[in-house]
């Protein structure tokens, strides 16, 4: 059977959700808890995991940490492996700023790539070599649309996300033999706080636990990529196949930009 094909389900063991405090992570730990699981949910926020396992304290463990902390997530996997196998590992911290040539700055960047893109490595260290110790698990990544290609105001934020598609994809070459299952998740517009600073109108907007429950739906389901909506999904695919300057003029075109930068 393909390792893509791999369903793990609560009698395997337990599932780990970071960037667990708010938005889709959140309502993912609720949904895989009411499903069975046993979570464990990683925030930098202590008193939100707390308020967030109050919620199912028999299924929900709170470990606070920031995904930075390589040393943390490892103590975290030892915890997590000391009580159970991990057979679900769910990386999903990450943070967004909207951010456009004029008020580029190397310190928001820096903040961004060092959550999204080392945040996600820093966990998945630990777990890889667990999964390969003590036998097969899932692994899902989240990353974004934003990583297809270039979006607007997302200068810092496509990048890292584009380079977690294509770490998923060059770690799922070997993965294959080691019986362990990768995905990535490519979520479209989600109603959070960090979406909530953009000025555009978003398409597809959907809320924290339709995200939540079409992840779930697809870790159930064989397959490398969840991406939701698939309408928007495939839209930005297709965008994605243009020609470079058919790109750059369709995506200004959606947002009505004049063709000139903003200035301060």
């Amino acid at each position: 059977m393909s390792v893509f094909n791999k369903v793990m389900r609560p009698g395997d063991g337990g599932a780990w959700v970071t960037g667990a405090s708010g938005g889709i992570g959140r309502a993912l730990v609720l949904r895989l808890a009411k499903a069975g699981w046993t979570v464990y949910a990683t925030a930098r926020g202590a008193d939100s995991l707390a308020k967030l396992a109050a919620e199912a304290p028999d299924k929900i463990i709170p470990a606070p940490s920031d995904v930075t902390d390589l040393d943390r997530m490892r103590e975290i996997v030892a915890e997590i492996t000391g009580e159970h196998p991990l057979a679900l590992a769910v990386l999903n911290a990450g943070i967004y700023t909207p951010m456009r040539a004029n008020d580029f700055s190397a310190e928001t960047a820096a903040k961004m790539f060092n959550v999204n893109m080392t945040g996600v490595t820093n966990a998945l260290d630990p777990v890889i070599k667990h999964m390969i110790d003590r036998g097969p698990g899932h692994i899902a990544i989240t990353s974004s649309v934003a990583g297809f290609r270039g979006l607007p105001d997302a200068s810092a934020y496509s990048a890292p996300t584009a380079g977690l598609i294509a770490m998923a994809e060059s770690l799922a070459l070997d993965m294959i033999d080691l019986g362990i299952r990768i995905s990535v998740i490519n979520p479209g517009f989600v109603e959070t706080e960090a979406t909530s600073v953009n000025s555009f109108e978003m398409p597809f907007l959907m809320s924290p636990e339709e995200a939540a429950a079409r992840i779930f739906q697809g870790l159930r389901k064989p397959g490398f990529e969840i991406t939701f909506p698939r309408r928007f999904g495939l839209m930005l695919r297709l965008i994605g196949l243009l020609p470079n300057r058919a790109y750059f003029w369709a995506q200004r075109k959606m947002l009505g930009w004049d063709g000139r930068a903003e200035r301060g």
